[in-house]
Protein backbone atom coordinates (compact mmCIF):
# COMPACT_ATOMS: atom_id res chain seq x y z
CA UNK A 1 0.00 0.00 0.00
CA UNK A 2 2.37 2.61 1.03
CA UNK A 3 4.40 2.44 -2.51
CA UNK A 4 0.97 3.70 -4.25
CA UNK A 5 1.76 6.95 -2.67
CA UNK A 6 5.70 6.75 -3.36
CA UNK A 7 5.27 9.69 -5.19
CA UNK A 8 3.24 11.86 -2.98
CA UNK A 9 5.82 11.62 -0.26
CA UNK A 10 6.75 15.33 1.14
CA UNK A 11 10.13 14.92 3.22
CA UNK A 12 10.95 17.79 5.50
CA UNK A 13 13.48 18.02 8.54
CA UNK A 14 12.68 19.48 12.20
CA UNK A 15 14.73 20.50 14.38
CA UNK A 16 14.27 22.10 18.24
CA UNK A 17 17.10 24.87 18.85
CA UNK A 18 18.20 25.84 22.08
CA UNK A 19 19.77 28.96 22.71
CA UNK A 20 21.64 30.24 25.56
CA UNK A 21 20.85 33.47 27.04
CA UNK A 22 22.07 36.54 26.52
CA UNK A 23 23.82 36.30 23.38
CA UNK A 24 23.69 32.32 22.16
CA UNK A 25 23.83 32.43 18.79
CA UNK A 26 22.79 29.85 15.58
CA UNK A 27 25.66 31.58 13.40
CA UNK A 28 25.83 32.63 9.77
CA UNK A 29 24.73 29.74 7.44
CA UNK A 30 23.03 28.74 4.43
CA UNK A 31 21.04 25.66 3.63
CA UNK A 32 21.77 25.74 -0.42
CA UNK A 33 18.92 23.61 -1.05
CA UNK A 34 15.72 24.36 1.75
CA UNK A 35 13.86 26.83 2.56
CA UNK A 36 14.00 27.66 6.44
CA UNK A 37 10.81 28.63 8.81
CA UNK A 38 11.18 29.13 12.26
CA UNK A 39 8.82 29.20 14.79
CA UNK A 40 10.05 31.16 17.97
CA UNK A 41 8.81 29.43 21.23
CA UNK A 42 10.52 31.17 24.07
CA UNK A 43 12.56 33.88 24.35
CA UNK A 44 13.67 36.70 22.13
CA UNK A 45 15.66 36.28 18.91
CA UNK A 46 17.03 38.76 16.85
CA UNK A 47 16.80 37.25 13.34
CA UNK A 48 17.59 37.76 9.37
CA UNK A 49 19.56 37.15 5.92
CA UNK A 50 21.10 38.88 3.22
CA UNK A 51 20.55 38.76 -0.30
CA UNK A 52 23.34 38.14 -2.82
CA UNK A 53 25.83 40.03 -5.12
CA UNK A 54 23.90 43.52 -6.74
CA UNK A 55 21.95 44.63 -3.68
CA UNK A 56 23.40 42.95 -0.50
CA UNK A 57 19.91 43.69 1.45
CA UNK A 58 20.17 42.82 5.29
CA UNK A 59 16.40 41.79 6.49
CA UNK A 60 15.60 41.46 9.61
CA UNK A 61 13.06 41.12 12.84
CA UNK A 62 13.14 40.76 16.66
CA UNK A 63 10.98 37.47 17.26
CA UNK A 64 9.00 36.82 20.01
CA UNK A 65 6.88 33.93 21.21
CA UNK A 66 4.49 32.60 18.47
CA UNK A 67 6.39 34.52 16.01
CA UNK A 68 7.51 32.95 12.52
CA UNK A 69 9.91 33.86 10.29
CA UNK A 70 10.86 32.59 6.77
CA UNK A 71 14.53 31.92 5.80
CA UNK A 72 14.21 31.94 1.61
CA UNK A 73 16.31 28.70 0.10
CA UNK A 74 19.98 29.54 -0.41
CA UNK A 75 20.52 32.62 1.46
CA UNK A 76 22.98 33.28 4.39
CA UNK A 77 20.88 33.92 7.43
CA UNK A 78 21.23 33.77 11.45
CA UNK A 79 19.53 33.79 14.74
CA UNK A 80 20.72 35.65 18.11
CA UNK A 81 19.11 35.01 21.67
CA UNK A 82 18.80 38.76 22.35
CA UNK A 83 16.82 37.92 25.39
CA UNK A 84 17.58 37.64 29.34
CA UNK A 85 16.51 34.21 29.33
CA UNK A 86 17.19 30.94 27.45
CA UNK A 87 15.03 31.18 23.78
CA UNK A 88 13.95 27.79 22.03
CA UNK A 89 12.74 27.29 18.84
CA UNK A 90 11.64 24.96 16.13
CA UNK A 91 12.88 25.14 12.42
CA UNK A 92 11.38 23.12 9.81
CA UNK A 93 13.21 22.71 6.75
CA UNK A 94 12.07 21.94 3.38
CA UNK A 95 13.72 19.54 1.90
CA UNK A 96 14.75 15.98 3.95
CA UNK A 97 18.49 16.40 3.76
CA UNK A 98 18.97 20.39 3.88
CA UNK A 99 22.75 20.11 4.27
CA UNK A 100 24.29 22.96 6.18
CA UNK A 101 27.22 25.62 5.29
CA UNK A 102 28.18 27.70 8.10
CA UNK A 103 29.69 30.57 6.67
CA UNK A 104 32.83 30.90 9.32
CA UNK A 105 33.72 27.69 9.24
CA UNK A 106 33.92 26.96 6.36
CA UNK A 107 35.76 29.83 5.07
CA UNK A 108 38.22 29.96 8.40
CA UNK A 109 38.32 26.63 9.47
CA UNK A 110 38.85 24.94 6.61
CA UNK A 111 41.02 22.13 6.04
CA UNK A 112 43.65 22.74 4.21
CA UNK A 113 42.99 26.71 5.14
CA UNK A 114 42.34 29.53 2.47
CA UNK A 115 45.21 31.43 1.67
CA UNK A 116 44.99 34.17 4.38
CA UNK A 117 46.07 36.75 1.27
CA UNK A 118 43.05 35.64 -0.51
CA UNK A 119 40.76 36.25 2.68
CA UNK A 120 42.40 39.38 3.49
CA UNK A 121 41.85 40.76 0.12
CA UNK A 122 38.25 39.66 0.30
CA UNK A 123 37.54 40.82 3.68
CA UNK A 124 39.85 44.29 3.69
CA UNK A 125 41.49 42.69 6.83
CA UNK A 126 45.06 42.90 7.79
CA UNK A 127 47.17 39.54 7.13
CA UNK A 128 47.82 38.72 10.32
CA UNK A 129 43.85 39.58 11.30
CA UNK A 130 42.95 36.32 9.33
CA UNK A 131 45.60 33.97 10.68
CA UNK A 132 44.57 35.12 14.23
CA UNK A 133 41.21 33.97 13.01
CA UNK A 134 42.02 31.07 10.90
CA UNK A 135 44.18 29.70 14.14
CA UNK A 136 41.24 29.74 16.71
CA UNK A 137 38.45 27.73 14.54
CA UNK A 138 36.79 26.53 14.98
CA UNK A 139 34.12 23.78 16.45
CA UNK A 140 34.84 23.86 19.70
CA UNK A 141 36.38 27.38 20.36
CA UNK A 142 33.29 28.08 23.46
CA UNK A 143 31.32 30.55 21.75
CA UNK A 144 28.07 31.01 23.34
CA UNK A 145 26.50 28.97 20.21
CA UNK A 146 22.79 27.24 20.48
CA UNK A 147 23.00 24.49 23.01
CA UNK A 148 21.39 21.68 20.71
CA UNK A 149 20.17 21.26 16.93
CA UNK A 150 18.61 18.30 17.01
CA UNK A 151 17.05 17.45 13.56
CA UNK A 152 14.58 14.72 13.05
CA UNK A 153 13.55 13.83 9.11
CA UNK A 154 10.16 13.35 8.72
CA UNK A 155 8.09 11.92 5.99
CA UNK A 156 4.73 12.98 5.19
CA UNK A 157 2.73 10.87 3.10
CA UNK A 158 -0.38 11.69 0.86
CA UNK A 159 -3.64 10.24 0.12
Amino acid sequence: MLNKYQDLTLCISLARINYASCGGVNPPQTHPHATKILIVLEGTLYVGFATSNTENLLFTEVLYPGDVFVFPVGLIHFQFNIGKINAVAFADLSIQNPDEITIANAVLGSNPPINPDILATAFQLDNDVVKHLQARFWLNNNLRIVSAFNIHRIAVYLG
